[in-house]
């Protein structure tokens, strides 16, 4: 869980800046693209790794929710809470790589649990509701896969947003992963706490399908066994 993204994201960096000789605008530095990459891959992973696992948690546990009475909404609570054991594993990973690049921590660093919070709530509003709706139609396990991977190259982890035409742009303004992996890069690689009028829609976003998710979950539950 902590090699695969880590690997990833440095053979992304090591074909890209080395080979490639990709480089950020206006920063002058060889290893910032490869920081800039692991910051937002990082971001990226959280969020992927709870919807993922959540959409197909009640199929996968179908029968120990047959079987034993006890809270269902135990099983994405564990889903989130092993994923985010795994991402600040993989932060400390990506800390120890950033001392081969010379790239000492800031005070910046200091903001990263706001963003995993923001992460964890939005990815597990989401991941619930798409649990559920598996539950009733098996096909969106399936779909959200290709989803993800569209979503992905829609969220500006490998390039930045000032490398799209300004004709896409709003495209990345209406992706709410966006401002939440900017959030990363920015303090991972520029060393920036975040602007608190930029930080108002991801925290409405993220806190509205958390609370909309546990209202869903709430009337929908006393059916999910049956639907099983």
């Amino acid at each position: 869980m902590i090699l695969n993204p880590l690997a990833q994201a440095t053979i992304f960096a090591i074909v890209l800046s080395e080979v490639l000789a990709a480089k950020l605008p206006n920063i002058d530095n060889k290893s910032a693209y490869a920081i800039y990459l692991m910051a937002g891959t990082a971001a990226w992973g959280l969020f992927a790794e709870i919807v993922t696992r959540c959409t197909t948690v009640f199929i996968d546990y179908s029968n120990t929710l047959k079987k034993i009475a006890f809270p269902r909404l135990c099983l994405p609570l564990i889903i989130g809470g092993s994923a985010l054991l795994n991402h600040l594993l993989l932060l400390a990973a990506i800390g120890i790589v950033f001392l081969f690049f010379q790239h000492s921590p800031t005070l910046a660093w200091l903001v990263l649990p706001l963003g995993i919070a923001l992460i964890v709530l939005f990815a597990f509003g989401l991941g619930i509701l798409l649990g559920l709706l598996n539950v009733f139609s098996r096909d969106v396990g399936q779909v959200m896969g290709i989803v993800l991977q569209l979503w992905f190259w829609f969220t500006p982890v490998v390039y930045t947003v000032d490398t799209l035409p300004k004709k896409f742009a709003f495209l990345l303004e209406l992706n709410p992963m966006t401002p939440l992996v900017r959030i990363y890069q920015n303090a991972l690689l520029y060393g920036k706490f975040p602007a608190m009028h930029d930080l108002i829609l991801p925290s409405m976003i993220s806190i509205g399908v958390f609370v909309f998710s546990f209202w869903i979950f709430r009337r929908a539950s006393t059916d999910l066994v049956d639907a099983l």
